[in-house]
């Protein structure tokens, strides 16, 4: 990351940046960014390789058989329909590259994996010149594309096949792929994810990891990232005591045989990143394909919630999340009870995020830190905070909470800043008086 960025506790930073801090009290504009942003690595039996890749709500909906290669409600892509239920975008990464590619006479698998060993080559004879041939793509049952040539040097690529053009075009009723296998995942995968995507911006990440090497390494990656590089986004993992606000730990195991028990990791990831920054997701309905384990007590939730876990229950016929709270349970004067919550969180990560963007676009090495250039940077704060307000998103807010000072060198500028969260309605305690 070219700039820096992080918490301070003295003003002796050697990079330019904007460093935040956020304690508990004893798109270059004030604009509020979008949310709905989530980021995953994948294992999967098809896709790109050794890359991050860009996959809107959209395009899951309408292109999953050529980015991951089956249909949108194929049971293999459960887990991201429940992701987008609630994500506009999610930055993939495909953890078990290296596989082989499938391939028969006349082509290979675009991308290696299991999926490739579903394709299967048809060459008929035109029905209107016999010197021609029709040569039919088809992935599973569903033909993806066709053509029409006098020979394989005609043929173009397609996005599931790349075409041997010394072939010998003959007719075949169907020819199928051979030898596609999938990639290990390993550490080094994971690590090669979290390297790639370092450098990208989202709300919310989300591992599906059940051992606890790898679900350390996610940790440790999330907590230098928000506190030393000022990268701020949550973590959602699976029954990870991390005790810290960075990371929500997802109790419930997704009971079946056919998926990791972690999967409900998906809705989560979905639904953290896709929350408003006004809005919280307690007592949400669960909606997604997955079947919470929910044989839990009363005494047991309590339990759950007191360890900082992210459980769903059950009420009535409907499963819904009873906390929207992360790991953190040690609380201290300067990052007291209200960190648990994740609406505090997003909040917090709003302020920084856009601040952050807008001192590094607007005013870094532009505007002079001179007082008209220090009372533009309070204004612009002021201006996005009373957004906040407008939303409700923080409440009590004015002008005079925000103050901009020159810092100990005459490139740095101080700000503090006060506000106050405003939480969803949690608990209701009534007295009703009968005559």
């Amino acid at each position: 990351m070219a700039l820096g960025g992080g918490t301070f506790t003295v003003q002796n930073k050697e990079l330019p940046g904007a460093y935040i801090n956020f304690v508990s009290a004893a798109s270059a504009n004030a604009a509020l960014s979008d949310r709905g942003i989530a980021t995953m690595p994948l294992e999967l039996d098809w896709g790109k390789e050794n890359e991050v890749f860009e996959v809107t709500n959209e395009d899951f909906q309408k292109n999953s058989l050529e980015i991951f290669g089956y249909e949108y409600s194929h049971e293999k892509l459960k887990g991201l329909r429940d992701l987008f239920l609630n994500a506009r975008i999610l930055y993939a990464y495909r953890l078990n590259s290296g596989g082989e590619k499938a391939s028969n006479t006349f082509a290979e698998a675009v991308c290696g994996g299991t999926r490739s060993n579903d394709l299967k080559i048809i060459v008929q004879q035109n029905v209107d010149n016999e010197k021609l041939f029709d040569v039919k793509t088809l992935l599973g049952a569903v033909e993806v594309d066709e053509q029409t040539v006098e020979s394989a040097e005609e043929l173009k690529d397609n996005s599931f096949v790349k075409w041997k053009r010394d072939a010998v075009l003959e007719l075949t009723a169907g020819m199928p792929l051979e030898g596609g296998s999938n990639g290990e995942v390993n550490g080094a995968a994971h690590q090669a994810y979290l390297d790639k995507i370092e450098s990208y911006t989202y709300n919310v990440m989300g591992a599906a990891v059940a051992d606890e090497v790898t679900k350390g390494l996610y940790t440790a990656f999330c907590k230098r990232l928000r506190d030393e590089m000022g990268i701020k986004f949550q973590l959602v993992l699976y029954r990870c005591a991390a005790d810290y606000y960075g990371v929500i730990s997802v109790k419930n195991r997704a009971l079946g045989e056919s998926h990791n028990e972690a999967a409900l990791v998906y809705w989560v990831t979905g639904a953290e990143a896709g929350c408003e920054v006004n809005r919280s997701n307690q007592n949400r309905i669960y909606n997604g394909s997955f079947m919470p384990e929910t044989n839990y007590t009363q005494t047991e939730l309590k339990a759950a919630v007191k360890s900082g876990e992210f459980v769903f229950h059950k009420v009535g016929q409907e499963i819904r999340v009873l906390d929207d709270i992360n790991t953190m349970v040690t609380v201290s004067e300067v990052q007291g009870d209200v960190f648990k919550d994740n609406q505090t969180v997003r909040v917090m990560d709003q302020i920084a995020n856009d601040i952050a963007v807008l001192f590094n676009t607007k005013y870094l090495g532009v505007v002079p830190n001179d007082n008209a250039g220090r009372i533009s940077l309070w204004s612009d704060i002021v201006k996005h905070h009373e957004q906040l307000r407008e939303i409700r998103a923080i409440e009590n807010f004015s002008d005079e909470d925000v103050t901009v000072s020159e810092g100990n060198s005459k490139k740095s500028v101080v700000v503090t800043d006060l506000v106050t969260v405003v939480n969803a309605m949690g608990k209701l305690y009534m007295t009703v008086t009968v005559q």
